[in-house]
């Protein structure tokens, strides 16, 4: 297991976009680009179930994310990681609405009936670059 500092979880809490891989059942990478977040020590993602990523995970619980700040190609983190947690609910609702405003600048727009989870990914590597 390695440790989030306090740089990884400024990147990871700012308004970065996220490259989040998941492995498909036929063994193959599955990548999207979306919000990221950081609590107590770990790697936040939100996403619905349902969705590619949301069953990836439930089959294999391992993943990577990795996070330019503003963009910047030499400056980066990834983290290589396991699931630990899929909560659904309030928080998740509430953490979707806090991420649209940290990334639009306004509440998100909900879609009846879309169940919103937070996955909670503990870091087992983390890698840092920085020129």
């Amino acid at each position: 297991m390695d440790e989030l500092n306090a740089r990884d979880v400024e990147i990871l809490t700012g308004p970065n976009y996220g490259t989040f891989v998941t492995m498909n059942a036929d063994g193959s990478p599955h990548a999207t680009i979306t919000w990221v977040d950081a609590a107590d020590g770990n790697v936040l993602i939100n996403t619905a179930q349902g969705r590619v990523k949301d069953r990836n995970v439930r089959a294999n619980r391992r993943v990577a994310v990795a996070v330019l700040p503003d963009g910047d190609a030499y400056d980066w983190i990834s983290v290589i990681g396991t699931v630990i947690d899929i909560e659904t609910g309030d928080r998740a609702e509430r953490h979707i609405d806090a991420l649209s405003h940290r990334y639009d600048g306004h509440g998100y727009s909900y879609t009846p009936g879309q169940v919103r989870e937070i996955l909670t990914i503990r870091p087992d590597r983390v890698i840092r670059y920085k020129t």
